[in-house]
């Protein structure tokens, strides 16, 4: 057979096994069309609420006005990330903003954890799931409810707080508008509030650590204390790591809607961060282009920083989110 024919035939056995590979896809597709549909809506919510908006972004780098719409606006350049630089209060924003987010981040990252590490160990199923409705259903509330909660607790007449306070023979304190409590009471509603539940998914993943690394173990004469360390730990990480690397790129992403809640001015100086300085200068006072670039400084911040928890996190252990 010449050569020629040999190559064609050769490609007509691949074109072949190609159409017929293209095919399988297909027929699996068409099993399991009901699970590409439901992916519809999940995806029409990011098209059309994060991804279209960025059309928006560019605002940020023009005089918005409002009569002439995004593209009939005067370009700016950097200007409003100048303005925002040089703003008297922009180290204070950026160091309430950070002290909160690591404060949340020492504390109520590690709380789920180690919740669901003591649940794991409990025997009596009754109270396992008692203590998890418990914990996890102050989820649920609304923030206004938490808010109003703590405003009730802190309260200098009858607040819980304030009685325990006088137990010690101590003046009532006004806790709410006091700066120096504003973050301890932020984070530890926060823990409170979100503690039971983020700790279910460490719950699913110790549930799937293989049963014989615990009797190994026991068998070997570990401790429970050891056995904790040595395979409940380890069996869990790689969910940590990426829980982790999840939670530092939002690292300047805060509760918003509580710090408003929360915040007075009295407690302003501990309390203003950048999602609330953009709400109070791109809503209230109406400066759109202003409030757009510190957002999208924000953005960019987080960007910058998820991308290095991940490479680092790739560097010193095997999980990553690429």
């Amino acid at each position: 057979m010449p050569p020629h024919a040999a190559n064609a035939s050769v490609n007509g056995k691949q074109a072949v096994v190609r159409r017929q590979s293209s095919r399988k896809k297909w027929i699996a597709y068409t099993r399991n069309y009901e699970l590409y549909l439901m992916l519809l809506l999940p995806l029409a919510y990011y098209i059309i609420f994060h991804y279209l908006p960025m059309y928006g972004l560019q605002i940020a780098f023009k005089n918005f006005l409002p009569l002439k719409g995004i593209n009939g606006s005067p370009w700016a350049g950097f200007v409003h990330f100048d303005r925002f630089f040089h703003y008297y209060n922009f180290w204070r924003i950026i160091g309430n903003t950070l002290g909160i987010s690591l404060y949340s981040l020492a504390v109520g990252f590690f709380a789920p954890i180690v919740l669901a590490l003591m649940l794991n160990e409990v025997k009596n199923a009754a109270f396992k799931k008692l203590v998890q409705n418990a914990t996890y259903l102050p989820h649920f509330l609304s923030v206004v409810v938490v808010v109003g909660v703590m405003l009730t607790f802190t309260s200098v007449k009858g607040g819980i707080f304030n009685t325990i306070v006088g137990w010690f023979g101590h003046d009532p304190i006004n806790f709410m508008i006091e700066p120096g409590y504003f973050k301890t009471l932020f984070v530890l509603s926060n823990v409170w509030e979100n503690m039971g539940w983020n700790a279910i998914i460490y719950l699913a993943a110790l549930a799937g650590i293989n049963p014989e690394l615990y009797e190994a173990a026991a068998i070997d004469g570990a401790s429970k204390l050891k056995r904790l360390f040595n395979v409940s730990l380890p069996g869990i990480m790689p969910t940590i790591i990426v829980l982790l690397i999840l939670r530092v790129g939002q690292l300047l992403n805060v509760g918003f809607e509580k710090i408003l809640l929360m915040q007075n001015n009295a407690t302003l100086s501990a309390s203003d961060v950048i999602s609330t300085y953009v709400y109070r200068t791109g809503l209230l006072e109406s400066s759109f282009s202003f409030a757009a670039a510190v957002g999208l400084f924000n953005s960019v911040c987080n960007f910058i920083v998820l991308l290095l928890a991940n490479y680092l996190a790739r560097r010193v252990s095997s999980s990553s989110l690429w």
